[in-house]
Parts: structure tokens; C-alpha cells; sequence
């Protein structure tokens, strides 16, 4: 259950911890607070956003989601969905429309922690250095 700090919630705990233990795993990427949420990045490109939306805050979530909320939402990096239309258009994804390479996700009770794993990894690699996300790409 998401918790409240001031007027707007916060991610559930356990969510938040098993998102870090996934990013941080990833070579010379750094947890830090973002505008709304916390973020996870490779030098200075986001990875990985995580944040609730509740009372249709923050807005510009809230319509690219569809939604009001509540719903704890990640967002992350894909070249898919430039190469793809449709990728990632079904639930628990959506596509906001800031970036032509971003996608986000619903995470809740049924959320499949491997494939969260496999999203993140393929983001790392989609802004890492070379050389870095050969070394995520080998392991």
C-alpha cells in the first residue's frame, strides 16, 4: 500500500526496494530523488523513473497514463517503440508522449519481476556507453 508524505503518496516500500536492488546492479548507475518520485541513471541519462500518481498528480502522468490513480508507475528507456507503433501499447503499458523512446508501466500485485529485470537492462543498454552496456549485454 502506497504511504503519504505531505498531500501526495509514495511509492510502496517493497516496490521501491526491489526496483533499486534491479538498477543498481547495473554498472555506474546512481539512485537519486527526481522532481516527483526517484530516479535511476547511467551518467547523466534516466533509466528508470518511479513515482505514484494519485488525484491525477503529477498531470502529465496522470493523461499519459489515463488514469488518475492511484497507480505506482515506472517509466523507462526502449528503441522498441520507435522501431514499432504498437509496441508497448497494451496493460500494464503506456506510452507517454514526451520522448519517442519512453514507455511506462503499472506495477501492482501482478507485476512480472523478471520482465520489469529484462526492461531495465534493455534500457540501461539503450543509454549506457558502449563499453558498459557490453558488459550488461555479457553477463
Amino acid at each position: 500500500m502506497a504511504t503519504k508524505t505531505s498531500q501526495h503518496p509514495t511509492v510502496p516500500p517493497a516496490i521501491r526496494t526491489q526496483l533499486r536492488a534491479m538498477c543498481l546492479a547495473l554498472p555506474e548507475t546512481i539512485e537519486e530523488p527526481a522532481w516527483v518520485g526517484t530516479r535511476w541513471r547511467i551518467r547523466k541519462q534516466t533509466l528508470a523513473h518511479l513515482l505514484m500518481v494519485d488525484a491525477a498528480w503529477p498531470p502529465a502522468y496522470a493523461r499519459a497514463l489515463g488514469a488518475d490513480g492511484p497507480a505506482c508507475v515506472l517509466t523507462f528507456r526502449s528503441p522498441l517503440p520507435q522501431l514499432d507503433a504498437f509496441a508497448f501499447t497494451w496493460a500494464p503499458f503506456f506510452r507517454p508522449p514526451w520522448f519517442p523512446d519512453i514507455v511506462g508501466m503499472t506495477l501492482g500485485a501482478g507485476t512480472d519481476w523478471d520482465e520489469v529485470a529484462g526492461l531495465l537492462r534493455a534500457s540501461y543498454c539503450h543509454l549506457a556507453p558502449k563499453k558498459l552496456a557490453a558488459q550488461v549485454l555479457a553477463s
